[in-house]
């Protein structure tokens, strides 16, 4: 059984930074893709970004290409998404996820908590 728990998640304004972690129990991290995925009030889960299980290749979403860096220590067992120029339209909890590749959260079988993320204009 894997557990995820996120965390980084707070109030920021716009235009700030913030990075979310996301720490995964188990000794098969490294064998497995990561996702975040994004879900506003309201709205439906939403796909962030992925990273294979090396790091090597990464994916985006076109509304935060260019400003959110996904990386990830296998080392460490954790997955970050580096959030620059965060705009009031980011406002969501954020979830990672494991095992999965690309936009569909059906394709994830493991997900955390949930971290709230609230950018103010």
């Amino acid at each position: 059984q894997v557990q995820l728990v996120e965390s980084g998640g707070g109030l920021v304004q716009a235009g700030g930074s913030l990075r979310l972690s996301c720490a995964a129990s188990g000794s098969t991290f490294s064998s497995y893709n990561m996702g975040w995925f994004r879900q506003a009030p309201g709205k439906e889960r939403e796909f962030v970004t992925c990273i294979t299980y090396s790091g090597r290749s990464t994916y985006y979403a076109n509304a935060v290409k260019g400003r959110f860096t996904i990386s990830r220590d296998n080392a460490k067992n954790t997955v970050y998404l580096q959030m620059n120029s965060l705009k009031p339209d980011d406002t969501a909890t954020y979830y990672c996820a494991l095992g999965g590749w690309g936009t569909n959260p059906d394709d994830y079988g493991y997900w955390g908590q949930g971290t709230q993320v609230t950018v103010s204009s």
